[in-house]
């Protein structure tokens, strides 16, 4: 075998989402001046970070077409797709032990980050150039942000890095500063419900809705599992006089200790969009996220306080904010929800 025939077989590509087609042609069009740092911000679930690996693949590319797009037939496209490609890395906040096994963390710390500087000083293997994927490049912790500043003020040549994230406010201005921006907007509706049905997803139209017009999250949100839990959680909260957060909240418990936190993370969303709806109906503005518990929305608004719903609603996003802390989820939800069935008394 020589150097050059790749030691795996393709799979598939990278994915071009059909509503980033446009901006995918634009900027590779422009390759020749490709920004030594690119900084992609967007909504959460609109395919930020399969635009990022599209683009790794096209830099890499040993055949790219005219258009600048990755052949998807050369050895380094061969390699992308395998996930093997040494001249490729992908950093983001997750620990992986001796056994290859994967936790998902809060920060990218600043050893990812020294890692990172130190391969970037290698030579490309290919002799193509070096591609790093940051992402989300928000939950890059201010010491490692730090770290990143020299590779963004000194880069070595032929290297790029593109940076993915769904809050670029939390970034520090001077990380800011020496990328180029791309920002993307949501994708038109009828275009994102077009890629989901095309997915088999039913009721898309509600899932979309539900995802604040995000096909990727509306996507993960047709998860059987997660929408019979939605539903339970969204009936109970319909009906707060006859709520028992002391049941609901054991719901938490019920899953297995690994993953807690995630089903606490997701009541936590359902009680900020359910809250968020009622404060939507009671003030007048009248858009919905759960459509399919428009009616119940409705009914609820006519009788809560306004400036109660409208500080609990605030509670919950500083609570949002601290999730990854909960020692006892079930508890941090029981008291969630007391506070939300007192807002009916």
């Amino acid at each position: 075998m020589s150097e050059d025939e790749p030691i795996v077989e393709a799979r598939a590509a990278p994915a071009l989402l059909p509503w980033m087609e446009p901006v995918a042609r634009d900027m590779l069009a422009r390759r020749a001046r490709w920004p030594h740092a690119l900084l992609i911000s967007g909504a959460e679930g609109i395919g930020k970070r399969e635009l990022a690996r599209v683009f790794a693949q096209a830099l890499l590319c040993e055949s790219p077409t005219p258009e600048g797009f990755a052949c998807n037939r050369c050895a380094s496209c061969h390699y992308v797709v395998a996930g093997q490609h040494p001249d490729l890395r992908e950093v983001e906040p997750v620990d992986v032990d001796e056994d290859g096994v994967a936790t998902p963390v809060e920060w990218i710390v600043v050893e990812k980050i020294r890692a990172l500087t130190e391969w970037v000083q290698l030579s490309s293997h290919r002799r193509i150039g070096k591609v790093a994927i940051l992402a989300p490049a928000e939950r890059i912790k201010t010491e490692a942000a730090n770290a990143l500043l020299k590779t963004l003020e000194e880069p070595p040549p032929a290297t790029y890095l593109i940076l993915v994230s769904h809050q670029p406010g939390r970034l520090l201005p001077t990380i800011v500063s020496r990328c180029m921006r791309l920002a993307l907007p949501r994708p038109p509706a009828q275009a994102a419900l077009q890629w989901l049905e095309s997915r088999k997803v039913r009721d898309a139209q509600t899932l979309l809705a539900l995802a604040d017009g995000a096909p990727l999250r509306a996507l993960a949100l047709a998860d059987a599992s997660y929408q019979a839990e939605r539903t339970a959680w969204l009936t109970a909260l319909a009906t707060p006089r006859t709520l028992s957060p002391l049941t609901l909240s054991a719901r938490i418990d019920a899953a297995p200790r690994d993953e807690r936190k995630a089903r606490l993370a997701a009541a936590v969303d359902w009680l900020i969009a359910w809250t968020a709806d009622i404060a939507a109906v009671a003030t007048g503005a009248g858009v919905v996220h759960n459509v399919d518990f428009a009616d119940r929305v409705t009914a609820l608004a006519r009788s809560v306080a306004r400036i109660s719903l409208f500080r609990y609603h605030r509670a919950l996003l500083q609570q949002r904010a601290v999730l990854s802390h909960p020692l006892q989820p079930r508890l941090v939800a029981e008291a969630l929800l007391i506070d939300y069935k007192g807002l009916f008394d």
